[in-house]
């Protein structure tokens, strides 16, 4: 296959570039593209080196069959019809399709047919922490219907970017050397802190992040799924973790829940509390799957069951779930 990495130079086009070449994605042609900033920059690919071109409304995706995009809305908005218009499947990192009807909003482990359905052509990879909470939802969900999720997230820096993930570095360092601290990519210092804020407020006093697990939980799971979430940014470097509550149908136990998840494809269940074992961020950098520990019962409800995930943000919180939709639709023959 043609394969594009539109972003090529980000934390998660470089992620691309890893994940490709450790799964062995069949590839024939690859062609990277970035702004005027990364144009010119130079990578190695399986020992072979691709320059990044400009990206440009003109005809370099005539021959592409599949495009990772991850280089922001407005960038996959403007150019999606130029990707797209000569057949090529585009799978957009960025928040712009997620909500709309005629694109697919898709986590390969719960709802991968919904990709082969993509009037534009576009699939939408969904925001980070609801990729790693609905994975492991999934195989709760065969269990018994869930009516409401209450969640709080604790999220990297690495959520922020390649430049966001420096910047808490910077912090520390000037922090160590008395040095004013460098604030930019966050509202606040990040450093011994934790900032209960990630994207802006909307209306109702919940931030966009916190709308997007609301909205795309309900939209991958095809449910009416109520969810309410509290997304805060923490001082870890890489990878998002939550506390999730959720209320079933009918009362799941301890134990049912256990043997799902475990045997559920993305999950790893890491849960021996009496031996302090449980997935944190430090475990869980780096790897695929996303790891899942103190499963117990809600104590204030009857139905109720609460555990605590940890995830990779960059692996399959963005890059590799995109590369698994692209991998399942050349496994059904449906690329071009």
């Amino acid at each position: 296959m043609n394969v594009a990495i539109v972003g090529a130079s980000g934390a998660v086009g470089q992620e691309f570039l890893r994940i490709l070449a450790e799964r062995d994605f069949p590839i024939d042609n690859l062609v990277l593209f970035g702004s005027t900033r990364s144009a010119g920059t130079k990578y190695t690919f399986k020992g072979k080196e691709y320059e990044v071109k400009l990206l440009q409304h003109n005809d370099d995706f005539k021959d592409i069959d599949v495009a990772f995009t991850s280089a922001g809305g407005g960038t996959s908005k403007e150019f999606a019809e130029t990707i797209t218009k000569y057949g090529a499947v585009m799978i957009d990192n960025s928040s712009a399709f997620r909500m709309c009807d005629d694109v697919p909003l898709v986590v390969p482990e719960c709802n991968a047919e919904d990709a082969l359905n993509r009037p534009r052509n576009i699939i939408a990879n969904p925001n980070c922490t609801t990729i790693m909470m609905v994975v492991v939802l999934k195989p709760l969900e065969q269990l018994s219907h869930i009516k409401r999720i209450h969640i709080a997230s604790y999220q990297s820096a690495s959520g922020a970017g390649a430049a966001a993930m420096e910047e808490l570095k910077q912090e520390y360092k000037e922090l160590v050397n008395n040095e004013p601290v460098t604030v930019s990519k966050f509202p606040h210092q990040l450093a011994y802190n934790v900032i209960p804020q990630i994207d802006v407020f909307t209306d109702n006093g919940y931030t966009k992040e916190e709308m997007k697990m609301f909205n795309e939980t309900r939209k991958i799971m095809h449910s009416d799924v109520r969810c309410s979430a509290m997304c805060v940014r923490v001082s870890s470097l890489r990878s998002h973790s939550e506390s999730v509550w959720i209320e079933t149908e009918r009362p799941i136990s301890v134990e049912e829940a256990q043997k799902a998840i475990a045997a559920a494809p993305g999950c790893t269940l890491k849960d021996d509390p009496a031996n302090l074992v449980y997935p944190m961020p430090l475990e869980t950098a780096g790897k695929d799957d996303v790891f899942v520990g103190r499963v117990r019962k809600d104590l204030a409800d009857d139905c109720g069951l609460t555990f605590w995930l940890s995830g990779d943000q960059i692996r399959k919180g963005a890059a590799l779930n995109a590369v698994q939709i692209a991998e399942y639709l050349h496994s059904v023959g449906n690329l071009k």
